[in-house]
């Protein structure tokens, strides 16, 4: 006698199964990335733009740090005049040069830098580049690396 067979799972719960669940903070800055990276390129509402970014998370069951989330992105979005010019100080060409992914990226990962101490360097640094990562060109990384490193360095105060 055979064994009663149990379903089969479906399709989505076994790519549910095959990812592994991202972080609550690494979601928080994927999804940060992505509405600054839709802000830049069409220069909608940032309220609107945030909006859409939350009934996404929510519509996709996505496990994100909210609060988080809400911290970078009214931080990003406050100060993006005054990121922009801390990091034009390093770059090898100017900054409507750069990619929008990597423009979304940098003034994140300036931002959690400059006003974010508590957030350990290393950990700014690697998720800057895993974001980047996951959204940018294939050597996109490298150059954001190379100038948060530089601002690290200039407003963290530590030698890398």
């Amino acid at each position: 006698m055979s064994e009663p067979s149990s379903p089969s799972p479906s399709s989505a719960e076994l790519i549910e199964q095959a990812i592994p669940p991202v972080h609550p903070r690494r979601a928080a800055r994927e999804c940060v990335a992505q509405g600054l990276y839709q802000w830049l390129m069409t220069g909608e509402n940032g309220a609107t733009i945030r909006l859409q970014l939350l009934e996404r998370t929510k519509l996709q069951r996505i496990k994100m740090d909210q609060e988080f989330f809400m911290a970078l992105w009214n931080g990003v979005m406050q100060h993006t005049a005054s990121l922009q010019s801390i990091l034009e100080t390093w770059l090898d060409r100017p900054w409507s040069e750069i990619s929008y992914v990597e423009r979304a990226v940098m003034l994140l990962g300036a931002y959690e830098l400059v006003h974010c101490p508590d957030v350990p360097l290393k950990v700014v640094i690697n998720e800057a580049l895993e974001v980047n990562k996951a959204f940018g060109g294939s050597d996109g990384h490298r150059y954001v690396n190379s100038i948060l490193d530089k601002c690290a360095i200039a407003h963290r105060k530590v030698g890398l």
